[in-house]
């Protein structure tokens, strides 16, 4: 029987909770001994603060919602498939790469 409920309803009997509490803890304590710990928002030039955390929210809402209708995500894609030299994931990671690379030169002057 498949459970609809992660670990059977009991979270604090999987190792991976533990592994992001860790992940967490590890990556604060090294911020707050190099003086790296701060509250900013990143942005580009001619942006305001309210539009970077309006795109921000936006855009990570599309990619989770298309995560969710995938049943997955594009890098579970890139490393479970790339790992296997899965044929069809190594070809959607290259259609990603070069999208990405034809979108920076069209954007390009956004930023000089």
């Amino acid at each position: 029987m498949h459970s609809r409920y992660w670990n059977e309803g009991a979270p604090l009997q999987s190792w991976t909770l533990f592994l992001l509490i860790g992940a967490f803890i590890g990556a604060l304590i090294s911020g707050l001994q190099g003086r790296r710990v701060g509250l900013m928002i990143e942005r580009g030039p001619r942006i305001s603060d309210s539009t970077r955390l309006i795109l921000a929210f936006s855009g990570g809402f599309i990619a989770a919602f298309g995560a969710k209708i995938a049943k997955g995500c594009t890098s579970g894609q890139a490393l479970s498939g790339g790992s296997m030299l899965n044929v069809g994931s190594l070809v959607f990671m290259g259609a990603v790469f070069l999208a990405a690379y034809l979108l920076a030169y069209l954007v390009r002057k956004e930023w000089i």
